[in-house]
């Protein structure tokens, strides 16, 4: 089963058991994260598109890791100017593992049949 998740923003494709890494998230490592803003779903029979979400679809998933990137160097120069800046930054992250695609099947209410008029014979 494949589902396409959004997390902070960004659109993950996931299944269960997968690690992930996204954007540093407020917990602690052992913890459990529930996502319900799931967009897509695929369960091998049939696609579920979300409009824009799919309700009552969520993901659980638990932190294994707290960590931060390699250094991202960015530099500038401007030529026979004399301008030159040198900066680095490192993303903060958090890996993330699926344990559990939850998909609720949304029941349809049943159509209810059209009251039959009373005829009154006179």
């Amino acid at each position: 089963m494949n589902v396409t998740v959004e997390i902070s923003g960004k659109q993950y494709t996931v299944s269960e058991g997968d690690q992930i890494k996204v954007a540093h998230q407020q917990s602690e490592v052992g913890d459990t994260l529930s996502f319900d803003k799931v967009l897509f779903a695929n369960d091998g029979e049939k696609n579920l598109i979300g409009t824009p979400i799919v309700k009552g679809a969520t993901i659980e998933t638990s932190v294994l890791k707290q960590g931060r990137e390699r250094k991202i160097l960015i530099y500038k120069k401007k030529r026979r100017k004399g301008y030159q800046r040198k900066n680095g930054h490192r993303q903060d992250y958090t890996l993330l593992q699926v344990d559990k695609i939850k998909l609720s099947a949304e029941k349809k209410p049943a159509k209810k049949k059209p009251a039959e008029t009373a005829v009154k014979e006179d």
